[in-house]
C-alpha cells in the first residue's frame, strides 16, 4: 500500500533524517539511497525493512549532515599543495605579492566536512539509524493501516456485488432449462420438418444439453471463493498471495460461466452480461490485491 514516513535524531554535531516512500508492488521492490560512507551499514538497513514489509516498491534515503564545528574541516594536505603551487609561481615569474588566505580557503577540496568525523562515529550512526529505522516503520504501518481499513471495505463492497450477481445467474439459470427444451425442441422440428420426434430421444437429448450448460457447481465454487477472500481481509495474517490464487480461481469460474451460457437469447443474454459483471468486479479486485501484503 501507499504511505510516507520520515524520522529523525541528532547528537554529537551530526543530524540523521530517514524517508521512506511505499507505492503497490506485488514483490518487495526496496530501493536504497545512502550517503557515501554508510556502504557498511546498508545490510543492517536491508535486514530491517525485510523482517517489517513484504510487499511494495520502497524507496528508502538515508540523510546524513554535519553540524557546529564537525561541520568545517580545512584539508591541510590540499592547502598546502596550493600554497606550493603559489610559491612555485612566484618564484618563476618573479611575483612579490603573497598569496590571499582567503582566496586560498576558496579553492575547491580546501574547505569541507570533516574527514574523520563520519569514520569515529559509524559504530554509534549504526545504532541511532536502527532506532530511526523502526520509528520511520511504524509510522508507515500506521499510514498504510489507514489506507488499509477504507480498502477493505472498498474490497468488502466488490465481494458482496459478486456473491449478489452469482445469485441471479443461479436463478436465471434455472428459469432457462425447461426454455431451453422447448427451444431445442423448436429447433429440431425446425431441421427434421414432418418427421416425428422420439420423446423419450429428444429427453435425452436435453437432459445432456442441460447437464453440459448446467453452471451450479461453477456457481458453488465462486460463493466459496468469495466467502474465503472475505474471512482473509478479516485475518491479520499475510493474504496478499493467497487472495491472488483466490482471484484466478474466481476468474476460472466466471469463465467456465461465459462458456455454459445457454443460447444467445432471453436468459442467455442475460446470465453472459452477469458473467461480464463479475469478470469486471474481479479485475477490481485483482487491481487493488497489489496492495495487500
Amino acid at each position: 500500500m501507499t504511505g510516507y514516513a520520515q524520522a529523525r535524531a541528532s547528537e554529537n554535531g551530526w543530524s540523521l533524517r530517514v524517508t521512506i516512500r511505499s507505492v503497490n508492488h506485488r514483490f518487495l521492490d526496496l530501493h536504497l539511497r545512502v550517503p557515501e560512507g554508510f556502504e557498511p551499514l546498508e545490510p543492517r538497513i536491508r535486514q530491517i525493512i525485510r523482517e517489517r514489509v513484504r510487499r511494495g516498491h520502497l524507496d528508502v534515503t538515508v540523510h546524513y549532515e554535519l553540524s557546529g564545528p564537525a561541520a568545517i574541516g580545512v584539508n591541510q594536505e590540499v592547502a598546502a599543495a596550493y600554497l606550493k603551487a603559489a610559491a612555485s609561481l612566484r618564484k618563476e615569474f618573479n611575483i612579490q605579492s603573497e598569496p590571499d588566505v582567503e582566496s586560498i580557503m576558496r579553492l575547491p577540496g580546501v574547505i569541507g566536512a570533516a574527514a574523520a568525523s563520519l569514520e569515529s562515529e559509524l559504530e554509534r550512526l549504526e545504532s541511532v539509524l536502527g532506532r530511526c529505522m523502526l520509528e520511520s516503520l511504524d509510522k508507515l504501518d500506521r499510514m498504510r493501516a489507514e489506507e488499509a481499513g477504507v480498502l477493505r471495505e472498498e474490497m468488502s463492497a466488490r465481494l458482496r456485488t459478486i456473491a449478489a450477481l452469482a445469485s441471479s445467474v443461479s436463478t436465471l439459470a434455472e428459469r432457462a432449462r425447461p426454455a431451453f427444451a422447448k427451444r431445442l425442441d423448436a429447433r429440431l422440428k425446425d431441421l427434421l420438418g414432418e418427421t416425428q420426434i422420439d420423446p423419450t430421444r429428444l429427453a435425452q437429448e436435453a437432459a445432456l444439453a442441460a447437464e453440459r450448460s448446467d453452471v451450479s457447481e461453477e456457481l458453488v465454487r465462486l460463493r466459496s471463493h468469495v466467502q474465503q477472500f472475505q474471512d482473509l481481509l478479516a485475518s491479520a495474517s499475510e493474504a496478499g498471495k493467497k487472495l491472488d490464487f483466490l482471484l484466478q480461481e474466481m476468474q476460472r469460474e466466471a469463465n467456465t460461466l461465459l462458456s455454459k451460457t445457454p443460447g444467445n437469447d432471453g436468459e442467455g443474454l442475460e446470465i453472459t452480461r452477469l458473467a461480464l459483471e463479475i469478470k469486471s468486479e474481479i479485475e477490481k479486485l485483482r487491481e487493488q490485491v497489489q496492495n495487500i501484503e
